[in-house]
């Protein structure tokens, strides 16, 4: 069963277009596992995986990254992982196929600039039809599909929910610690150049001294 599909811009998350299972879309755990979606999203980047399987409780996030564009989809555990990225292959194919009928040669540039989340909100309706084709892995259209084996999956990289979440959790603190260590090597590069000086004065304080009162004796001698 796939209950959640999203389309993002990679470089800020930000939603183009979402759509989900009527049946399932007011529940409780759905609000979590859209928010973890998000979550996911924000962290992305244009060296992220290509694809990558994420795994929460009893279901699977799987995305799919093309051209900074997120392709993501939320489903059973038990859904074969091909066919799977099978179907976010037809959503990545009918996304830019859609906006080039819509924006010709500029539709790259209607993505980057889009504004709002949703601003393609009407190709939700090509995602409830890929998605209704789909809905039975095992009927005779998706068995066909997995007998093709189009979609190499050996290499796709598998993680936890958690372990994503937290990786971001860490690359704050790291910004954090860095931050602080710069502040603390601006400080120490003060004080060293603070305790140099000292030492100089230590050093030549005695010689200026007796400068001085050399000079003082001369003054006193021949204009006093």
């Amino acid at each position: 069963m796939i209950y959640l599909t999203m389309v993002a811009r990679v470089q800020d998350g930000l939603l183009l277009v979402a759509s989900s299972d009527a049946a399932h879309d007011m529940s409780e755990q759905m609000d979590v596992y859209k928010s973890q979606a998000k979550q996911v999203l924000r962290k992305l980047n244009p060296r992220s995986p290509a694809k990558q399987i994420i795994e929460s409780g009893p279901c699977s996030f799987f995305y799919l990254l093309d051209q900074n564009i997120c392709y993501l989809a939320l489903a059973d555990k038990g859904y074969p992982k091909k066919l799977l990225f099978s179907y976010l292959e037809d959503i990545k194919d009918g996304f830019i196929q859609e906006l080039t009928r819509d924006f010709g040669p500029e539709w790259q540039r209607q993505v980057e600039t889009a504004a709002r989340p949703y601003a393609f909100i009407k190709f939700d309706k090509f995602i409830q039809s890929k998605r209704r084709d789909y809905l039975d892995p095992s009927s005779r259209r998706n068995t066909s599909k997995l007998t093709e084996d189009l979609v190499d999956i050996s290499s796709i990289m598998k993680k936890n929910i958690q372990e994503v979440l937290n990786r971001g959790e860490r690359l704050d603190n790291i910004s954090q610690t860095s931050s602080k260590l710069v502040n603390d090597s601006k400080k120490y590069k003060w004080g060293a150049k603070k305790l140099s000086m000292m030492a100089l004065y230590h050093q030549y304080a005695p010689f200026l001294l007796m400068g001085g009162i050399a000079l003082l004796v001369l003054y006193l001698k021949f204009f006093w």
